[in-house]
């Protein structure tokens, strides 16, 4: 069976979409017949009405959508207690106290009882979580972030995560849309600004801060009459007022993830028990496939941000099978450090971050006529041998050439995984050459708690986000307003399966326009079916505008290209079809803007100081640009 031929199975008997069921459909011979006679392809066409078209995962066990692996490991509260048992009460979650001290560690109990005492702190001061509440958490990554999830999932509450990038006017919002009456500060400038939106935030009533908290602060809680506690001083009420768990169940709300989004308020994104372990579960499943077990020897550099689902869902990953978890300091400056001492095994990312790492080594091997003559001989011997789908890191190439960029990530990476935005072909080649380990694509959003499809790990191909995995069926609409047809292989991707979440808290109207009556749930993302089964993300549905003069503009291409610059961290472009020309808002790195700025045109300070100096806002420096 050649990799460009597919398999279509008739589902007839159903006379409507609304009859399907996932755990109906059967295809467990199809399954077998192609396990043991292709490696290519990786999904299978179901179709029903003789019309609609959907793929279910190769992986899938007898045909039906992944729940989860082990019927004892439902929730996040028994996943966590799972990892306790495989690590034998092995360390979670590492810190680092100060940038000259080495990582310290906490055990799975150690977190277990701290996550107990701080739950039964929380109900203390918040009589409604008896009853199942919402808990505002406002804090980076650290291991704290990690006690206050155990805590909810201990007893029943749902998180509700808050971060700096939405704004202060959508923090109120989230705090009021969600009934927030406790929240969790890591500092004194968070909590700063709860206090100045306190008169709009009625149902807020109590604060609490992980570090030490100023009198400042204090004298101010009290002028408002808001109660303000330290996280010991929660932890050790607690302790003294101990209450019996009452875990989860999977169709619970584990968190309410904010989306940002482009326009308008942020949405609340209701992500369940149930869905965020079939997804888990998939992960493992589809790694497993390419020969990666996770296990406690496993260790992950958290630096994403925890209020974001993609790193939620990591974490979940490596502490359901017992691994570490070590914090980066909260200062990206310092993040390589932190992978070099820390080892990581695991090393999640962004394009972004992974196109700064290429041109950081392109520019470094640029340097020097020898150095560039060596890595292209290592680099055509390694493309070679990623043509057989063969990555690996103990080459002669990886001794003389590429081991100093490998120990840059701590010289035990075993697993780079990307997501977000797509990643160039060149970029993820190149990275699989130099680091010598697999590197994987996945797709998804937060309304499929992170991820509907990723890569298999042997696949070396690029421009695709992988199969469906195992949890959801993935099918592609129609959108006749942009010439993408289903029977062209083109079109919206739509989800359906335990991964999907269940809605939009309090929002039933943008719930209804993102997921329909039969449970399939519309992304806004067109995809594209490729010959083997994967998926490749192509647009983006109604991100496309007209200029005055009818140029069509997708504006998201065109970010893609300039976020590539060094010089820039974040973009974004705006049109309006009565204009004829586009907007730019762009914002600097505020780590390469300095030294760009003083070696080009000798000029020094901070990113807030350049952004104000005449000489960097004259027209002379904006013609250059």
């Amino acid at each position: 069976m050649g990799q460009s031929e597919s398999l279509e199975i008739s589902q007839d008997k159903f006379s409507s979409q609304s009859e399907i069921a996932p755990k109906d459909v059967d295809v467990s011979g199809i399954l077998e017949f192609i396990n043991r006679t292709s490696v290519n392809i990786v999904a299978v066409i179901i179709t029903w009405d003789g019309k609609d078209k959907a793929r279910i995962s190769k992986l899938c066990k007898d045909g039906k959508l992944l729940e989860y692996l082990d019927e004892n490991v439902q929730t996040l509260y028994e996943a966590f207690r799972n990892g306790a048992q495989v690590s034998s009460n092995g360390a979670c979650y590492g810190w680092k106290p100060s940038s000259k001290e080495p990582y310290k560690w906490i055990s799975y109990n150690d977190v277990l009882n701290r996550a107990a005492n701080i739950g039964a702190g929380l109900i203390a001061n918040d009589q409604a979580a008896i009853n199942s509440t919402r808990i505002g958490l406002y804090s980076q990554n650290r291991v704290e972030y990690g006690i206050v999830e155990q805590a909810c999932y201990t007893y029943s509450m749902a998180l509700v995560p808050l971060y700096d990038t939405l704004g202060p006017e959508a923090c109120t919002y989230i705090v009021n849309q969600a009934n927030i009456s406790l929240v969790i500060c890591d500092t004194c400038k968070k909590v700063q600004s709860m206090f100045d939106k306190y008169e709009e935030t009625p149902n807020l009533k109590t604060i609490v801060m992980m570090e030490e908290m100023s009198l400042d602060l204090q004298t101010k809680a009290q002028q408002l009459g808001i109660k303000l506690l330290s996280f010991s001083d929660l932890e050790e009420q607690g302790e003294k007022s101990p209450q019996e768990p009452k875990p989860a169940k999977p169709d619970d709300i584990c968190v309410v993830c904010y989306t940002s989004g482009t326009t308008g308020l942020p949405k609340g994104a209701m992500l369940t028990h149930k869905g965020t372990i079939s997804t888990v579960c998939s992960a493992f499943v589809t790694l497993e496939n390419g020969g990666v077990t996770l296990g406690p020897e496993d260790v992950l550099i958290s630096y994403l941000p925890l209020a974001h689902s993609y790193e939620r869902l990591l974490e979940v990953t490596v502490t359901m099978s017992g691994g570490r978890i070590g914090f980066f300091q909260g200062d990206v400056k310092l993040l390589m450090e932190d992978i070099k001492e820390l080892s990581p095994t695991l090393f999640p990312s962004v394009p972004r971050l992974l196109n700064r790492f290429y041109d950081k080594v392109v520019a470094g091997v640029n340097e020097s006529a020898v150095k560039k003559m060596m890595f292209d001989m290592g680099m055509k011997s390694k493309q070679k041998e990623l043509q057989k789908n063969v990555i690996r890191n103990d080459s002669i190439y990886d001794k003389l050439v590429f081991k100093k960029i490998q120990q840059g990530l701590g010289g035990k990476v075993r697993l780079i995984t990307t997501g977000s935005a797509p990643l160039s072909a060149t970029v993820l080649e190149f990275l699989r050459c130099c680091v010598g380990c697999p590197i994987i694509e996945g797709y998804g959003q937060t309304e499929s708690h992170a991820l509907c499809s990723m890569q298999f790990i042997g696949d070396a191909s690029s421009g695709n986000v992988g199969p469906p995995i195992p949890s959801n069926l993935i099918k592609l609409d129609d959108v006749p307003d942009m010439n993408y047809f289903a029977d062209q292989n083109k079109g919206e991707v739509c989800l359906q399966g335990p991964s999907v979440f269940v809605g939009y808290l309090n929002d039933e109207v943008k719930t209804k326009e993102v997921l329909d009556k039969d449970g399939w749930l519309h992304t806004g993302d067109i995809g594209e079916w490729l010959p083997n089964g994967t998926l490749k993300i192509i647009d983006r549905k109604k991100h496309i505008f007209k200029l005055a003069q009818g140029e069509y503009i997708a504006p998201e291409k065109i970010e893609n290209i300039y976020v590539r610059s060094t010089l820039v961290a974040q973009i974004f472009v705006h049109g309006d079809s009565l204009k004829a020309s586009l907007v730019a808002v762009c914002v600097p790195d505020p780590e390469v803007l300095p030294s760009y700025a003083k070696s080009n045109f000798n000029i020094t300070g901070s990113m807030e100081e350049l952004v104000k100096n005449p000489v960097c806002i004259s027209s002379n420096i904006k013609s250059r640009v």
